[in-house]
């Protein structure tokens, strides 16, 4: 049933990059607010939206990811400056979501659509703080059943990927055990998170051009848009 084994009773998909477009939103925002702080310490060096947002940041809590990335420049600054930059970064993400809006991918709306239909139940699991906001301006609030995102992943104190506590969340939400659910992962650590929750499948999507990457990482197969299932 829509590419998926037999078995599967829940879809558990990420946000940005497999439902929503707000992957780039991201990488800019990230951009702007390491570049400006990487001027302030003397590193010349610009964020690469691509391969820095690829490597230390996608998919990953919003302060694990300024963390990460600056530890790659040998830049460790106290937790107070982390939670500041992590902000200052959320501040732009929201303005861009303001002003630009968010677009959901349509083969993305059709598989939502067509799992709706098929009575699969259907969660969202991102790290996002915006994840309601995104669901909103995209559109497709209505098409999912449940929501674990970083606000419940703060107040539930889980892990954020590549440990699986969010799905695993999401799908005792939905009723269902990890085995009858699939995830749906455009990062590197999701598809991790994926494997190491044990679910029935995991399904890599491939925005980026890194089909070999998510394989090794633990997908069980990789398409390029949601609608190839269909």
């Amino acid at each position: 049933m829509l590419g998926l084994p037999d078995g599967i009773t829940a879809c558990l998909f990420d946000l940005d990059g497999v439902l929503t477009k707000t992957a780039t939103v991201h990488a800019l925002a990230w951009k702007q607010m390491f570049d400006d702080y990487l001027r302030e310490q003397g590193d010349p060096r610009p964020f690469d939206s691509h391969l820095d947002y690829d490597t230390y940041v996608d998919g990953k809590p919003r302060e694990a990811g300024v963390r990460d990335f600056l530890a790659s420049r040998d830049l460790h600054p106290s937790d107070a400056v982390v939670a500041e930059l992590g902000d200052r970064k959320n501040d732009l993400v929201l303005e861009l979501i303001r002003t630009r809006g968010v677009e959901a991918y349509a083969g993305s709306v059709n598989y939502l659509r067509a799992a709706r239909d098929a009575e699969l139940r259907r969660a969202v699991v991102s790290s996002s703080h915006n994840c309601l906001d995104v669901l909103r301006s995209a559109g497709i609030e209505e098409l999912l059943e449940a929501r674990v995102d970083g606000i419940v992943a703060d107040e539930r104190k889980l892990h954020g990927k590549p440990a699986p506590d969010g799905f695993l969340l999401g799908a005792q939400l939905l009723g269902v055990e990890p085995a009858q659910a699939v995830v749906f992962e455009d990062a590197l650590v999701g598809v991790e998170a994926g494997r190491a929750g044990a679910f029935g499948f995991v399904v890599g999507v491939d925005r980026v051009d890194h089909r070999d990457d998510l394989l090794a990482h633990g997908a069980t197969i990789v398409v390029d848009d949601l609608q190839e299932l269909l």
